[in-house]
């Protein structure tokens, strides 16, 4: 008999949709843990071969009949060592999360997730029926039960395992990143080892999946509820792992444990990759981004160059008779500090022929929004024609504070096919500026320090409709990510009539959230699927 057991955590990249391209990637990665590793066992995450969520994707027959082929095609090509994958499968005309165990051209075993997530960014009820019992696998003489994602944070699931006399648990997982879940993770899982006394070996994915990103840090912890491997954050690898099978107990061999990076390090990667593979999986050429002198988008300019190389990235500066000479200045200097080619276009002419146009019909009327809005809508309109004439997607750069308080005009800064700050508080735009300029830098001083300013108006200032963003922050956290009440949120400190103002904007802007695009979800809570309030609604007004 062995005396150590080699498993290899593959933590990889796939694509929702890609049935055969995710089959053939884990063929690929299972012979090199074979051949390269002389290892026993690989284990990949949950849902690999159709990629994790494929959502309305589940409810196709198609998807089912493409799975079992995918899983025939592992089974013939690759023996000599048992391969855990995760897929979708159909029995009895019900839908199942599954686990299966291969090995030299046999399913071994098969296990169904047994908690379905139905929270937050979770919609597993939807699709599947829960499982209702353990799988145990004897490989080596070693017990193994298997587990999925949801079924760890929870006691009685690893504790039922238990019971059937499993000695080291697998857990496949897809579980996606916000800025604190490496910690929330990394707490629950030690928490089901060191509470069943049994090993785990934790597989997570990595990469994105429209908002979504899959942060990876793969772990191994011991019967103590110890960390003694973790994988590396936001990058596709194999993780070895040798378990001592020679005493009573089987206890994983420590290796050095990777630190769990700073928030600012690990939200900043989580764009990079977010950018990286909306626009890499969608095939588009490259990204063209809006420069204005100002901070949001000075940081969406430098992330989308460390996602896709600054030769696939442009700037478009659009100057009005509001923009200053430091705008100018800053926006030239952020595309120079990173390489990247800046066209100049004054949208003064265009801006000219809309209002002579619209001269007679607005007699009489101060001029206010209508002509502010008038100016980003031709940025926007530029952006779009700049976007379908070179196939770059628009990545728009509004930030979470904006979005949530309507700060932004539909159809005209907000428009765009990906929004790269989408869920980033203005708070943490600065302490990302902060630290990508820590690397190299790349984002301009005068655009930290300069106050923010649409310059859709004479010496405009954001803080002449907003309370300052600090505070803004707090109260939005407080409101969409907590769920506290007005009252609540006074009780802490804050002034009633600004909580009341934050609080009915959040609520009266819902429809123009509904219209942005997609971002990458960096906190607990975003806008979207992971809060869905209804347009119309008199609550809290």
């Amino acid at each position: 008999m062995k005396s150590i057991l080699k498993i290899v955590a593959a933590q990889i990249n796939t694509l929702v949709g890609d049935i055969k391209g995710n089959a053939e990637k884990v063929i690929r990665y299972s012979r090199a843990a074979r051949d390269r590793d002389n290892a026993d066992i690989i284990v990949f995450p949950e849902m690999t071969l159709t990629g994790y969520p494929p959502e309305d994707l589940l409810l196709r027959h198609d998807l089912y009949t493409k799975t079992q082929a995918a899983l025939k095609e592992i089974l013939k090509k690759v023996p000599g060592i048992y391969i855990v994958v995760g897929f979708p499968e159909v029995i009895d005309n019900k839908h199942f999360n599954s686990a299966a165990i291969l090995y030299n051209g046999k399913i071994v075993k098969v296990y169904h997730k047994q908690r379905l997530p139905n929270y937050g960014v979770f919609d597993e009820k939807r699709y599947f029926e829960a499982g209702s019992a353990p799988a145990i696998v004897s490989i080596n003489k070693l017990k193994i039960g298997l587990m999925i994602c949801e079924d760890l944070w929870v006691p009685d699931v690893i504790q039922a395992a238990k019971k059937k006399k499993a000695e080291l648990i697998i857990s496949l997982n897809s579980s996606p990143f916000d800025m604190y879940k490496p910690y929330v993770r990394e707490e629950i899982v030690c928490t089901r080892a060191k509470e069943a006394k049994i090993p785990i070996v934790y597989v997570n994915a990595i990469g994105a999946q429209d908002e979504l990103v899959f942060d990876g840090g793969s772990l191994v912890i011991n019967a103590k509820g110890e960390v003694t491997g973790r994988a590396e954050f936001f990058k596709e690898t194999l993780l070895p792992i040798e378990i001592d099978i020679s005493k009573s107990k089987p206890t994983p061999i420590v290796q050095p444990v990777l630190p769990i990076s700073s928030i600012e390090e690990r939200v900043y990667q989580a764009l990079v990759i977010g950018v990286r593979d909306y626009i890499e999986k969608n095939r588009f050429k490259g990204a063209i981004i809006g420069v204005s002198g100002g901070i949001d988008s000075a940081l969406t300019l430098a992330v989308a160059v460390d996602a896709i190389g600054k030769d696939r990235v442009e700037a478009l500066y659009m100057p009005s008779r509001y923009s200053s000479a430091l705008s100018e200045k800053i926006a030239k200097n952020c595309t120079k500090l990173l390489g990247v080619k800046i066209s100049s276009i004054s949208i003064e002419p265009i801006f000219q022929e809309f209002l002579q146009n619209l001269k007679k019909s607005f007699a009489g009327l101060p001029a206010d929004t209508a002509e502010e809005n008038l100016q980003a809508r031709i940025r926007g309109t530029l952006l779009m024609a700049f976007s379908n004439k070179k196939g770059l997607i628009v990545l728009s750069t509004g930030n979470k504070s904006e979005n949530a308080v309507g700060y932004a005009t539909l159809y005209g800064d907000m428009v765009g096919g990906f929004a790269v700050l989408k869920d980033v508080p203005k708070t943490l735009v600065y302490r990302l500026a902060d630290y990508r300029n820590s690397i190299s830098r790349v984002i301009p001083e005068e655009a930290i320090i300069r106050a923010p300013s649409a310059e859709l108006a004479a010496n405009q200032k954001d803080t002449d409709s907003l309370p300052p963003y600090p505070i803004l922050d707090e109260i939005m956290e407080r409101y969409v990510e907590h769920d506290q009440s007005n009252k609540t949120i006074v009780a802490a400190g804050f002034d009633k009539a600004t909580v009341d103002k934050v609080i009915r904007l959040i609520n009266c802007n819902e429809y123009k959230r509904r219209q942005a695009p997609p971002g990458i979800r960096i906190t607990a809570r975003a806008f979207g699927r992971d809060r869905r309030y209804p347009i119309t609604s008199a609550f809290d007004k």
